[in-house]
Parts: C-alpha cells; structure tokens; sequence
C-alpha cells in the first residue's frame, strides 16, 4: 500500500521572469511524498505562467485519485491518472514520486535505473524580456553566478519586433566577453511573416536555434516557417503528449519537452521515442521548479540533444538539493531516486 502526502512551498525567483505572455515573480509549487512504510519519493508540481492548473488545484485532484490507491508501477498509474484526467503538473509530481521511490528501494541513481548516460550537454540559462538597460545588467550576473556557457533570450516581446532586436542585442554583448552560445525562445509571440524575418536576422547574429515560433494552435503556419527557415526551429507549448509529435513532425526540427507539460518521466519517455522514431532533435527544458523536478529531468538528461534546466538557478533560495551545475552541466547525483531533497 502506497501512501502519499503533500506539503506546498511558496517559491520566489531571483529575477523575475517576463515572456511573451506574462511575467512570473514567484510560484506556489506542490511537493508530493509516497512511501512504502520504508522509503519515501518525492515529485514536484510547478504552475506555468498563467497557467489553471495551480497548486491546489492540483493537490485536490491527487487527493481524489490517491483515495482508490495508487499502483506502485509508474506506467500503470500514469495511464490511470490519464483517464482520471488530472492536470498534467499534478501527475507529474505523483509520476516523479513513483520513480523516486523504485530508485530508492532498488538502491540505485534514477538514471542508472533507467539504463541512461548521464547527459554532457550544458544547460541554458535564461534572461527573461527586459528594457536593453536591464539585459546588459542582468546577463553577466546570471553567467557569472552560474558559470553556465548557454544563454537563452526570451523573445516575442508585446512591444514588438524592434524590442526583441533590441533586447537581443543587448543580451548578445553582454554573453560575449563569457563565449556563451545563444538560443532564442519566442514563446509563440510572432506571426509567420515575423517568424521568418526573425529567425534570419537572429541566423546572421550567431543563435543555434529558435523555439517555438508561433504560438500554439497555430501549427498550420509552421509549414511556411519551416520551408524558409535558416536557423533549426522547436516546439515547446505545441506538444504536451507523445502523439502530438506526428502532427508537427514534418514541419520542425525538434520537439521541447517539459515535465509539467507531459505528466512526468513516464510519458517524456514516450515522446522522445517518438521523435526519434521521426528523425526530430529532442530537448528538455522547465517551468518554475525546484531542484526536485530538476533532478528528476536531469535523471533522463542523456536522453537530450538540448537541455533547459535552469529554473532552480533563479531562486532565492532553492529550498531543495540534488541538482548541481558542474561545468555548465546539470548532472544527476549518484543518490538512490532522482537524487534530490527538499532541505530539512
């Protein structure tokens, strides 16, 4: 018999965070613990910026699902909390927990369970959409702090093109003097005509690669993009589940995949399976999380071609261990589970 409890964490940023959509200063985030009597796992549901599917929302349906017993095989118990149909950030606190807690009881880091190489690919880090004054301060406080060599640059500001260019530049001169390379996320704020023109204006200025594009629902202009693209373009709020790939999968590069989108280590399992069964790039990347839903990413990292897991970075503090950037690279501890602990 599993047995499961919750705890609710208010969770605030070092640097506030603005994209496309809005800005998010700080989170409520729900930690979930399941134990056998013996062990305990523990999973983390982090909302997206504004986003419905809250902390207590989350944490009324779980309650609700752990009354008719929770099967202590992951993929059983994801595909019943499909059919329960619980908000994906909420079984993805239960699904990591799950995971965590088969890694303690076999004794084993997560990621050696799970058959995976650690992950050698450095994380991104993230400077949000800021005033270019703001940007040429903020960029080499974050690399400096972190020693991260990725930096990524929200886009798709409300104010318009000429903001992104000039927020982008700004950010670009600020990473140069520390060799960081530059990705740019958009977060769906361009229309198909701005995506183009973007994406080759960031191409002649030294950006690996553009994400999300357009915003989600608007797959049917991908075509266009992908057709006139210079630079590789990804998915991100467009996929939630594994078959969502095929729609997209002849008009991207690559998927981005997020815990709190899909539900957890189960079903990113699936998708990246999917993409590679399609020939797609895969990454990885993160909402306002803890270093306990870091961990559990950084736990199938070497899953990734691409990793985004930067979010416990920017908090003041992390209350949670079990996530640390090694030279640029978040890495799994070799602790039984995912590796990661709330601090005491």
């Amino acid at each position: 018999m599993i047995g499961v409890s919750f705890s609710t964490l208010e969770v605030q940023k070092l640097y506030p965070l603005m994209i496309s959509r809005g800005m998010m200063s700080s989170s409520e985030n729900l930690f979930v613990f399941v134990t056998d009597g013996i062990h305990t796992g523990v999973g983390e549901l982090s909302p997206a910026t504004g986003s419905s599917w809250t902390a207590e929302r989350g944490q009324k349906q779980l309650e609700a699902f752990a009354a008719e017993g929770i099967a202590d095989n992951p993929f059983e118990n994801y595909a019943q909390m499909r059919r329960a149909n619980i908000d994906p950030p909420a079984m993805a606190a239960l699904d990591m927990a799950l995971w965590d807690l088969l890694g303690k009881q076999a004794g084993m880091p997560l990621y050696r369970l799970l058959g995976l190489p650690k992950s050698t690919h450095p994380t991104s880090v993230t400077i949000g959409i800021n005033p270019p004054e703001v940007t040429r301060e903020r960029v080499p406080a974050i690399l400096s702090a972190t020693g991260a060599k990725c930096l990524k640059i929200k886009l798709g500001s409300p104010q318009g093109r000429e903001h992104d260019r000039e927020h982008f530049l700004a950010a670009a001169a600020a990473a140069k003097p520390f060799g960081a390379k530059l990705r740019v996320d958009a977060n769906g704020g361009w229309t198909v005509n701005e995506a183009i023109t973007m994406i080759g204006w960031l191409a002649d200025h030294g950006v690996d690669y553009v994400e999300q594009p357009l915003a989600e629902g608007h797959e049917d202009g991908l075509p266009d993009v992908f057709a006139n693209r210079r630079l590789p373009i990804f998915v991100d709020e467009t996929i939630r589940y594994s078959p969502d790939v095929i729609g997209v999968a002849d008009r991207v590069d690559g998927i981005n995949l997020k815990l709190m989108k899909c539900g957890g280590i189960t079903e990113a399992l699936r998708i990246v399976a999917t993409a590679r069964a399609y020939g797609l790039q895969t990454m990885i990347g993160c909402m306002s999380e803890t270093s306990i839903a870091i961990a559990a990413g950084a736990a199938i990292g070497g899953l990734f071609d691409h990793i985004d897991l930067d979010s416990h970075l920017n908090l003041k503090p992390d209350p949670a261990t079990g996530a640390p950037i090694i030279d640029g690279v978040i890495v799994p501890t070799e602790n039984p589970g995912h590796g990661a602990a709330l601090n005491a």
